[in-house]
């Protein structure tokens, strides 16, 4: 059984490229960052979500919150949790994402998964479930059986890549394995692929750098 291949990239590509993605390869849904958010500031997403739903894209909005490793902010604790909960809550209804949409949490490091970053994910969780959303994390394959056993209702997306360098993948038709294979075998998503370099015409220089990502649903945030 084969997912719905989909994409993510850290800035908003543009209409017309976004456009031709839809038109010329099999992707049937996108990541949507939110923002500004603790560890990711570029807005370039948000004011798209209206567009992406009217034009039939499934949408996996993205909070990218605390972290343990690499640029952002380290601030992982229960309290905190409890307030980029909110944040991401007041941000996802500022995007015009209905009830019952799910936000997936980003954490970017692997394994272990600490006890102050698991208080935060907990937080998180609720304070997205209380404002009447879905809660969702983002994190490695390595510890997303942990994760879900902390947060039980919360859809997982799991990231497992052989490599995080920038590489040509040929397309128009981008990988739409199960999640299953991923490592997890509870995950809704997968990133396959990161740094991918695709062809896209429209794009400056005729290629665009996204990561790849599968699921087992057409659109990965729908309530």
């Amino acid at each position: 059984m084969t997912g719905f291949a989909g994409f993510d990239a850290s800035e908003y590509p543009g209409d017309h490229v976004v456009d031709w993605l839809q038109a010329n390869t099999n992707f049937r849904w996108s990541g949507f960052y939110l923002a500004p958010a603790p560890s990711h500031r570029d807005a370039s997403w948000m004011g798209k979500r209206t567009r992406l739903a009217a034009a039939g894209w499934g949408i996996a909005p993205i909070y990218v919150g605390q972290q343990t490793i690499g640029p952002g902010s380290r601030n992982s604790s229960g309290p905190q949790g409890t307030i980029d909960g909110a944040d991401a809550a007041a941000l996802a209804t500022r995007a015009g994402f209905p009830p019952g949409t799910c936000i997936f949490l980003d954490l970017e490091n692997g394994k272990p998964f600490p006890p102050a970053q698991k208080a935060y994910v907990v937080a998180w969780c609720a304070e997205v479930s209380r404002h009447g959303l879905a809660p969702g994390v983002y994190c490695s394959h390595s510890f997303a059986a942990d994760v879900h056993a902390a947060a039980p209702a919360a859809r997982i997306w799991v990231f497992k890549v052989s490599t995080t360098a920038p590489h040509p993948v040929p397309g128009p038709t981008y990988p739409d394995n199960h999640p299953g294979a991923s490592g997890y075998a509870g995950a809704l998503a997968w990133q396959l692929g990161q740094n991918c370099q695709i062809a896209v015409p429209p794009a400056p220089g005729g290629h665009l750098t996204v990561d790849l990502d599968t699921a087992s649903v057409q659109d990965p945030g729908a309530p």
